[in-house]
C-alpha cells in the first residue's frame, strides 16, 4: 500500500486561556447543560481528528472532520447567544435594569463585543 502523499503536520496546541466568570453573574441559563454536553463531544471529536493526524491519517479524511467539528462549535455558540438571549438581556429588554442604566448600556455592549469577535 502506497503512502499517503500529503501528511498533515502537528505542532503543540496552545495553552487554554481562562476567564474568570464575573462574580455578579447569577442568571439562571436554560440551556448550561446542554452547551456543557455539546463542547464535551466537539472536544472528544477533535481529540480524535488530532489522534488521525498522529497517525499520518490522508489531509482530506482530516478536513472533513475538522469541517464537522467546526460546525458543531457554530451549533453550540448559536446555543449560547440564545442562552445569553433569554437568560441574560430579557431583563434588559424589558425594562427590569431600570434605575440601573450602566448595567443595561453594559449588558449590550458585551453583547456587541462577543458578536463582534465571534462573526468574523
Amino acid at each position: 500500500m502506497a503512502e499517503p502523499q500529503h501528511k498533515a503536520h502537528v505542532s503543540a496546541p496552545p495553552a487554554p486561556e481562562t476567564h474568570a466568570a464575573p462574580a455578579d453573574h447569577a442568571r439562571q441559563h436554560q440551556h448550561r447543560d446542554a452547551i456543557a454536553r455539546r463542547l464535551a463531544r466537539a472536544e472528544g471529536h477533535l481529540a480524535a481528528v488530532r489522534r488521525m493526524v498522529l497517525e499520518g491519517r490522508d489531509c482530506p479524511d482530516i478536513l472533513i472532520q475538522l469541517a464537522a467539528v467546526r460546525a458543531a462549535l457554530e451549533a453550540t455558540a448559536k446555543l449560547v447567544l440564545a442562552d445569553h438571549l433569554q437568560s441574560c438581556l430579557q431583563d434588559v429588554a424589558s425594562g427590569q435594569e431600570n434605575g440601573r442604566p450602566e448595567q443595561a448600556a453594559q449588558a449590550w455592549e458585551d453583547l456587541r463585543r462577543a458578536l463582534e469577535s465571534f462573526i468574523r
